[in-house]
């Protein structure tokens, strides 16, 4: 493949250390001077100060630039795209509202997750019904090169999965935050409370992973009747907790929206 990455920050780089080594043609167009350099020693990619002057329909442009300057991006884009297939990472922005900026509908949305940075990411994908078969498993290929990948029936899946996965390390690591803190309250010196907590949820997460058992009867299996398990989910409950979490889900998703309305208002 011929990918030309706009934008080479966190989740560009997870991607194209998944891709490199591959029989990719890469170029990423970054205008920080360091950050080029630092890509092309790293990964042995073609660094660009400025957009090409042109591609064609063989090419793939992966946007992964902030939301905020995508509408720029794109009305630069538009003069070179050639017909090439655009990739967006981009949070919030529709397909229609960068179909209008591009001139061109071939385009795949993907919302990724940062563990991507370690190969563990997960990507919801969407395209609409008229991208091609083979734009899609090209899109597919690219994301599975940093995890794993699912494909969203609606453009409002993207929202969904944003308080899903994309969001979702943030509450993993505020749940790992808090218990690094308890864990030092009792008595744990830091560096030993963050190797156990971090270990606890490996543990737990392949248990969960392995066993055929719905999680909630996990949970209950490490629990017994007026023990000390029980004591902590009883408190947790009582203050809350999962509905909080739930209730956190459900405004991320609402924000999600909200950004997609935002940024693309002409």
């Amino acid at each position: 493949m011929n990918i030309t990455f706009i934008g080479g920050g966190n989740m560009a780089t997870a991607i194209i250390g998944g891709l490199a080594g591959g029989a990719h043609q890469i170029r990423v167009v970054e205008p920080g001077e360091d950050k080029r350099q630092q890509l092309a020693a790293d990964f042995g990619v073609t660094s660009l100060a400025t957009l090409p002057e042109a591609f064609g329909p063989q090419d793939i442009i992966v946007l992964a630039v902030k939301p905020q300057v995508l509408r720029e991006v794109c009305q630069q884009l538009a003069p070179v795209l050639g017909g090439a297939l655009v990739i967006s990472i981009a949070a919030g922005i529709g397909i229609t509202a960068m179909a209008g900026w591009l001139g061109s509908e071939r385009i795949v949305r993907v919302m990724p997750n940062t563990p991507a940075m370690v190969g563990k990411g997960v990507s919801g994908l969407y395209a609409a019904a008229n991208v091609a078969q083979a734009d899609r498993d090209n899109a597919t290929a690219i994301m599975a090169a940093v995890g794993t990948t699912t494909w969203l029936a609606a453009e409002s899946g993207i929202d969904d999965i944003t308080s899903v996965s994309g969001s979702g390390p943030a509450y993993v690591f505020y749940f790992i935050e808090s218990m690094i803190e308890g864990a030092v309250q009792a008595g744990f010196a830091e560096d030993e409370a963050r190797r156990l907590v971090l270990a606890t949820f490996e543990g737990a997460v392949e248990l969960a992973r392995q066993s055929p058992l719905p999680v909630a009867t996990l949970r209950q299996n490490v629990m017994s009747k007026g023990g000390t398990t029980e004591r902590a989910i009883v408190r947790f409950e009582a203050d809350g907790v999962k509905t909080a979490i739930v209730a956190g889900m459900e405004d991320c998703r609402a924000r999600s929206v909200a950004l997609g309305v935002e940024l693309s208002k002409d």
